[in-house]
């Protein structure tokens, strides 16, 4: 499968109990597109993100982002660089 980023921002800032709840909205709607949660960046300020993901496509992950009522501007394919 292949790697996505989703990126985020909040404002007011995102805070710790609203990210649980958009993850708990998250999971039945991530084995629902097979799509994978890799992992996320939040910055210090709490106002931005990045997400990883795994999945079949671009438009699975959004599905996935939409359907759980998560906030997002982009999401795109992406390729390691080492």
């Amino acid at each position: 499968m292949a790697k996505f980023i989703v990126e985020r921002s909040f404002s007011p800032p995102l805070t710790e109990q609203e990210l649980a709840e958009v993850g708990e909205r998250m999971a039945p709607c991530l084995e629902l597109y097979n799509v994978k949660w890799l992992r996320s960046y939040w910055s210090a300020d709490r106002q931005r993100m990045i997400c990883e993901y795994e999945a079949p496509d671009t438009e699975s992950v959004r599905k996935v982002q939409r359907e759980a009522g998560a906030k997002f501007e982009k999401v795109w394919a992406t390729d390691l660089l080492e």
